[in-house]
């Protein structure tokens, strides 16, 4: 049983990266792809728990109904915005991912590297060919 679980969406880049990042560290985590398996109230109140962020932090905008439902307004309880983001699983921000170092929602892809128990085992290149990890295992500086 890995002990790495994603909240991933096969559609999303980031979470693409994001899981060949964790692959690269030579760990098979557990995929929870969230928008066919939505996380019940008390895991996504315990993973935003864990990443130690506001509620709206985890809330994504982009390709969401997120204007429709005037969520921008900030009459919404943390309550009410974890209930929108029940109701539309699209909402959530992703990819989240869980370890034994932590949980964060890894936005840039490259915020994985923080919580994961092993490191890179080889190069890397995000999709767009922009490289993260060296042939040694290292990561990149960004110029």
């Amino acid at each position: 049983m890995s002990t790495i679980t994603i909240y991933h969406n096969p559609a999303c880049g980031t979470s693409r990266n994001v899981l060949s990042l964790i692959r690269n560290s030579g760990e098979e985590p557990t995929v929870i792809e969230y928008l066919k398996t939505p996380p019940d109230r008390e895991t996504l109140q315990q993973l935003i728990a864990a990443m130690g962020i506001p509620v709206r932090d985890v809330l994504r905008q982009k390709g969401t109904p997120f204007d429709e439902l005037g969520l921008a307004d900030m009459q919404w309880t943390d309550a009410q915005l974890i209930d929108f983001m029940l109701q539309h699983p699209i909402l959530i921000n992703r990819p989240i991912v869980v370890t034994p170092l932590g949980t964060r929602l890894c936005r840039p892809s490259e915020a994985v590297l923080d919580i994961l128990p092993q490191p890179q085992q080889g190069a890397f290149y995000k999709e767009d060919g922009e490289a993260v990890i060296d042939a040694k295992g290292q990561r990149v500086a960004k110029p």
